[in-house]
C-alpha cells in the first residue's frame, strides 16, 4: 500500500491519479517534472512532509495554487503575495491554507 510521505501521488488531467516512485531527495523533483511534463500546469503533486525545524527557504508555485495542510501538531505559515502584502496563519492538525499562484510561502514551527 502506498504511503504518502514515502510515495507521493500525481493528479493529472482527465481525473487520473498515479503513485510516484519513492521520494529520495531534492533530485527526485527533476525526474517527477520529466515524467509529467506533458500535463503542464494541470498536473498536481500530492505529498506529505514531517519537519521539526522551521524551513530555511521560501518556495513559490508561480502557475498554480498550493494547499498546505497541517496533519499533526501546529505550524505557522508565512505568506508573501505577489502584490507585496503578507499574511501569517497558525494551522493546527486538520487546518489548511491555500497559497494562491505566485504567493511565496514558508512553514515554521
Amino acid at each position: 500500500m502506498p504511503h504518502l510521505p514515502t510515495n507521493p501521488a500525481h493528479l493529472g488531467p482527465g481525473a487520473t491519479a498515479s503513485v510516484e516512485p519513492e521520494f529520495t531527495g531534492m533530485e527526485w523533483y527533476a525526474a517527477y517534472t520529466a515524467r509529467h511534463a506533458a500535463d503542464g500546469i494541470e498536473g498536481r503533486l500530492v505529498s506529505q512532509y514531517s519537519f521539526t525545524e522551521s524551513w530555511d527557504s521560501w518556495e513559490v508555485h508561480p502557475h498554480g495554487a498550493e494547499m498546505v495542510i497541517c496533519t499533526a501538531g501546529t505550524l505557522t505559515l508565512h505568506q508573501e503575495h505577489p502584490d507585496g502584502s503578507t499574511e501569517t496563519a497558525t494551522l493546527h492538525a486538520g487546518d489548511y491554507a491555500i497559497n494562491p499562484p505566485g504567493t511565496t510561502g514558508v512553514p515554521a514551527k
